[in-house]
């Protein structure tokens, strides 16, 4: 009997699975400025977690699968006295910090929001370092969470400055899944093996539709598809840390690969290697609730509003001039169906800061929307796409996010063309922006805390040595109710 011939063996992995892993492992965070930014990121994703829970629609979606389930030693969710296992606590956290529209922004490609990954890297760490408590082992630091964040915004914010999965229908979420299981596979002490095998299997997991985020079914999805991804990252994790195998190919497979399968044979497009770009050039929303490509026409309706909102009778146009992206994803018309609608309307953000002069989560809600002056002015917009903005959108010199308004009044006389080329958490207007970032943290703080509880987690954000040698137990047991 011939002998049998030995199996071939393994395909090597896809590189771009290997670049990854081998950035989450073996590359360190030095510079100064990604930490320094990073605090802030955690700031302000934690501002709109307590922000969201007084919203009901949210606050609903919270907790465990199964009602009256408690995990002694597991995750907690901040601003609750939840306490669950890590991927129901990634769901709920990742929920509470994309509700309201309101975390930070990655405009490029494609976009995104980085700190939706916090919802996964939270949750991990705060098990993980209890569980090394518990054995009498220290803790993960927050300079480990730290570290971690940075390295999941890199690695979303990357992939997305080349590759658009929007212009073929699929929704950014993919990238959270994939930079949070390489990040929290690595926090629960996983090798190359168990990383790539994480990696492999968010890849294989594929793209979600991104209808949800469009007329007319534009829906509440939008606000916990982010958080799906990063709970579904961290189940992944859990099964590579078993053993569970990886998929060396799942991108390049001349037949069933993702690249086959979902870009049509195109490979990823990656021009700068993994470092810290990313979360140094974060776009915070400092100011106000709305979609990233509408900040700055809402400040320019908010220096116009003194002198439009007495004389809305008058106005005869409303002129808007923005960039391409947002032509194609916040340009609408006609009814607009709930909050996650509005949020996302160019017009019906402008026509509310230019009647009231401010914005908040509340005025997407249903009793707000009702003001007949609202589609009063949107009926009177003109929206217009200048080519300079788009080029600067994409010149990653400049990467503006830029919108002009004008108002026409029926006697024929005008406003200014307002122009807003860098919004308030642009790194160009860091010096304006950061402050407003720890005030916007305060007073999501103030929602939920009061006291010496307060005044401590103020302290501890307030004196980076402290923060980052904090174990992250303490940190979350800091933000903790129960």
């Amino acid at each position: 009997m011939a002998p049998s011939s030995p199996e071939p063996p393994p395909p090597a992995p896809d590189k771009e699975l290997c670049d990854i892993a081998d950035y989450v492992l073996r590359q360190p965070v030095e510079r100064r400025e990604a930490f320094e930014t990073a605090r802030y990121c955690l700031m302000d994703a934690l501002a709109c977690a307590f922000e969201a829970l007084s919203f009901p629609a949210c606050a609903r979606l919270l907790g465990p699968l199964v009602p009256g389930t408690r995990v002694p030693g597991g995750s907690r969710v901040p601003g609750t006295d939840l306490e669950l296992d890590p991927v129901a606590a990634a769901f709920g956290l990742g929920c509470l910090i994309r509700w309201l529209d309101y975390n930070d922004t990655w405009l490029a490609a494609e976009w995104g929001h980085p700190s939706d990954n916090l919802g996964a890297i939270l949750s991990v760490a705060d098990y993980v370092s209890r569980q090394r408590a518990v054995g009498g082992a220290q803790g993960l630091s927050m300079a480990h969470v730290l570290a971690a964040l940075v390295k999941a915004y890199e690695i979303q914010g990357v992939l997305a400055l080349e590759n658009s999965l929007n212009r073929r229908g699929f929704d950014h979420v993919l990238l959270v899944k994939v930079a949070s299981a390489a990040v929290v596979t690595h926090l629960m002490g996983g090798g190359r093996d168990q990383v790539l095998s994480a990696l492999s299997n968010a890849w294989v997991d594929g793209p979600t539709l991104r209808c949800y985020r469009h007329a007319p079914n534009t829906g509440s999805r939008k606000s916990w598809a982010a958080a799906d991804a990063a709970s579904r990252a961290v189940r992944l994790s859990f099964l590579a840390l078993e053993g569970e195998m990886g998929y060396p190919t799942a991108l390049s497979d001349g037949h069933w690969g993702f690249y086959k399968t979902f870009l049509g044979g195109e490979g990823l497009r990656r021009s700068r290697p993994y470092g810290s770009y990313v979360v140094e050039n974060i776009l915070f929303k400092a100011a106000f609730p709305a979609e990233f490509h509408a900040q700055t026409a809402a400040e320019a309706a908010l220096q116009l509003s003194p002198r439009v909102r007495d004389r809305v009778g008058d106005i005869r146009e409303i002129l808007l001039t923005t960039q391409e992206p947002a032509l194609r994803i916040i340009h609408k018309t006609g009814p607009l169906r709930n909050p996650a609608d509005r949020d996302h309307c160019l017009q019906y953000i402008t026509a509310v800061c230019l009647l009231k002069g401010s914005l908040d989560s509340g005025d997407y809600g249903e009793e707000a929307s009702r003001d007949p002056r609202i589609d009063g002015l949107r009926a009177k917009m003109t929206v217009k796409e200048d080519p300079e903005f788009t080029r600067a959108y994409y010149d990653p010199a400049r990467r503006s996010v830029a919108n002009a308004v004008r108002v026409r009044f029926k006697d024929g006389a005008s406003t200014e063309n307002l122009v807003v080329e860098y919004p308030l958490g642009h790194p160009r207007r860091r010096g304006e922006g950061l402050p407003m970032v720890r005030e916007k943290f305060k007073r999501g703080l103030e929602r939920v805390f009061s006291g010496r509880r307060l005044e401590e987690i103020l302290r501890v954000f307030d004196d980076p040595q402290r923060l980052d040698s904090l174990p992250a137990h303490d940190f979350m047991g800091l933000l903790w109710k129960g």
